[in-house]
């Protein structure tokens, strides 16, 4: 089955579906030995001219035990012809757990049995056989090789493999199994198998030949059960020799090879990066760098610092000067009193680089009088507090907000915790602080409303960390202020 790849730090993050299979060859060495040879034989004399249906559970309350007696039930009220004919064996392993639900789930599944072989029962024929005794492997095969349908009725369940093991067992010995013939995968075409199975069980999607069934609609069972039974000997042989292709080429070898393949495919690249562990707390992180990367010491910063001639200090408003989770967004009086202190080294040209709004960001930093701010993601510029602000863009036509400005308050209504930013440059949607779930899916249907309404503007739409902005197109950044600084 196909996989999905997440890109995360640097690292590749692989997520895989991979069914496992089941040991083929272990199965038919079993159902060779002598003493389950003799066990089905004696299935075949104790239900001689009767049709076996069989079910292996644990006895769990997610394995819908008591819906599958209950859909049985149905079967036999309904179909009178078919009682005295079909009977249902249901192996119960052991419970794992002994807990008051699982009590209960068994009481049901004992009163429901008795019940219909009350009802429907006759001497020397019981319509439901319940074996609750832990059952050896040998005595479970002899039962898949002697019953002509199985069901598997769970209303949640992972990968269960009973009918797997049971579509090799129908298949009978492989004659062939020293010497295979690859031109002939199934040795045994009158073989059959016809499978009932809940589509919450994991191994569903892989038998495209079975009755899925609604596991909680007894009604849904019933007629499964009598739809199975109606088959022709032709389509019950199709559909086992289609499952038994797929199970005996998929076992449980090709599994862990294919497991392994996938692993060396997700970490091929990894050899060739070096992970560093960052952050405290929740903000902890593992991050994959190429072998060459060092990490930088406050030594090494601070000797390259006072060696150097001019230096240009870029620093990050959100989240580096003031933490994201701040509610008061101005910066504390500490943090101006360290901005002016690097901005008296001549040596130094300091900026603030952030997406807010240039009147924000004058006022707070009133105070510094040598520092550079670049607003907006650098749409515009100012090198100290005594020049004017700059921008490489031509004047902008306002008319596109009038579109993006009701959209995004459309959206801003129906999200708690959103809202609006209007910058001259662009228009944001925030919703950092909205459900994380409900954020984003409002997040990506804006994202695709904004793009339908402003196709015909010169503006850009993007999505980004908790937010989704419209800005017009070639918006000048900040890069270009360091290709600036250098020829200077």
């Amino acid at each position: 089955m196909g996989y999905i790849r997440i890109e995360y730090f640097g690292r590749t993050v692989s997520i895989k579906i991979l069914s496992v299979g089941v040991h083929v060859g272990r199965i038919e060495s079993v159902l060779n030995e002598s003493k389950t040879v003799q066990k089905i034989r004696e299935i075949g004399e104790r239900f001689k001219g009767r049709t076996l249906i069989l079910g292996v559970d644990d006895m769990d309350i997610f394995k819908g035990i008591s819906l599958k007696l209950l859909g049985f039930e149905i079967l036999l009220e309904r179909n009178p012809k078919l009682r005295g004919k079909v009977v249902l064996v249901q192996i119960i392993n052991p419970a794992r757990s002994s807990g008051k639900d699982v009590q209960e789930a068994r009481k049901e599944a004992i009163l429901v049995s008795k019940r219909i072989n009350s009802q429907y029962g006759a001497p020397n024929y019981d319509p439901l056989v319940l074996i609750e005794e832990p059952v050896p492997f040998y005595e479970k095969i002899a039962y898949y090789a002697s019953s002509e349908y199985c069901i598997v009725n769970a209303v949640r369940d992972g990968m269960n493999l009973v009918l797997y093991e049971y579509i090799i067992c129908r298949q009978g010995p492989n004659p062939s199994s020293q010497n295979p013939n690859p031109q002939n995968p199934n040795p045994n075409p009158d073989s059959t198998s016809t499978l009932i199975v809940s589509e919450f069980v994991g191994c569903s999607p892989s038998l495209s030949g079975a009755f899925r069934v609604n596991p909680w609609s007894v009604d849904d069972v019933a007629d499964a059960m009598y739809r199975a039974i109606d088959l022709s000997i032709s389509e019950k042989q199709m559909r086992h020799d289609k499952h038994y292709k797929y199970v005996s080429s998929h076992h449980v070898a090709y599994w862990a090879k294919s497991f392994l393949q996938d692993l060396e495919r997700a970490c091929k690249d990894h050899y060739n990066r070096r992970c560093w562990a960052i952050g405290f707390g929740l903000g902890f992180r593992v991050v994959a760098l190429q072998l060459g990367f060092r990490k930088l010491s406050l030594d090494h910063v601070a000797s390259i610092y006072k060696k150097s001639v001019k230096r240009a200090i870029f620093l990050d408003y959100d989240g580096t000067i003031v933490p994201e989770s701040s509610i008061n967004k101005a910066p504390s009086e500490d943090v101006i009193a360290i901005l002016n202190n690097l901005c008296a080294d001549l040596k130094n040209t300091v900026f603030v680089v952030s997406g807010r709004g240039r009147d924000s960001l004058d006022e707070w930093f009133s105070s510094c009088d040598e520092l550079g701010i670049a607003a907006e993601h650098g749409y515009f510029v100012r090198w100290s507090k005594g020049r004017e602000w700059e921008t490489g863009a031509p004047p902008l036509n306002g008319e596109w907000k009038k579109v993006a400005e009701p959209v995004m308050k459309l959206y801003m209504e129906t999200t708690d915790g959103s809202a609006i930013e209007t910058k001259e440059s662009a228009v944001v949607w925030h919703h950092q602080y909205a459900d994380h779930d409900f954020g984003s899916c409002q997040a990506k249907e804006l994202l695709n409303h904004l793009e339908s309404v402003l196709a015909n503007e010169p503006v850009m739409v993007k999505r980004g960390q908790h937010i989704v902005e419209v800005k017009p197109q070639g918006a000048v950044v900040f890069l270009q202020i360091g290709s600036c600084y250098l020829t200077v």
